[in-house]
């Protein structure tokens, strides 16, 4: 038997965060992050747009979960993550931008890297409690280029 090869993935379609009140949830990713209301996504919850065009669903935890539903059934309990990217010249009116919408910011971190080319990380709460991110930087990238430079 042959090894198949692994065909190329062109990206995140959507991500799901889970919310008790979807309204609170949809209103601040729209509010504060500048996201695109969508229009209810069936019984369980609602979505919004980003401008990479993925999509942002909120969904109710109890109303995911349930079988019978058209997709699996899918949910979590307690807070979620999601990390948005950022433009590097971007990070200082996005920390402005958040203290005037009322957001407490969590925590800051500078990333190891590059002098010229470290991440730089914004870390708050959503409404429902879940950990949203906004990363000046690709901190991956530079993950993945030590751990090559370490194998040869």
């Amino acid at each position: 038997m042959g090894v198949s090869v692994v065909p190329k993935l062109s990206g995140v379609h959507e991500t799901v965060l889970y919310a008790a009140d979807i309204d609170a949830a949809v209103r601040f990713y729209a509010d504060v992050l500048g996201l695109v209301e969508m229009d209810r996504v069936g019984r369980v919850g609602r979505g919004l747009r980003l401008p990479s065009g993925g999509v942002l669903l909120i969904f109710d935890p109890v109303a995911a979960s349930q079988p019978g539903r058209m997709v699996p059934s899918h949910g979590a309990t307690g807070a979620g993550h999601i990390a948005f990217a950022i433009a590097a010249d971007a990070y200082d009116t996005w920390r402005a931008h958040l203290a005037a919408s009322g957001v407490e910011i969590e925590q800051e971190i500078e990333w190891p890297g590059p002098a010229h080319g470290r991440a730089r990380s914004i870390y708050f709460r959503d409404p429902a409690g879940n950990s949203a991110e906004l990363m000046a930087g690709d901190y991956w990238e530079y993950v993945e280029a030590e751990r090559d430079a370490g194998a040869g």
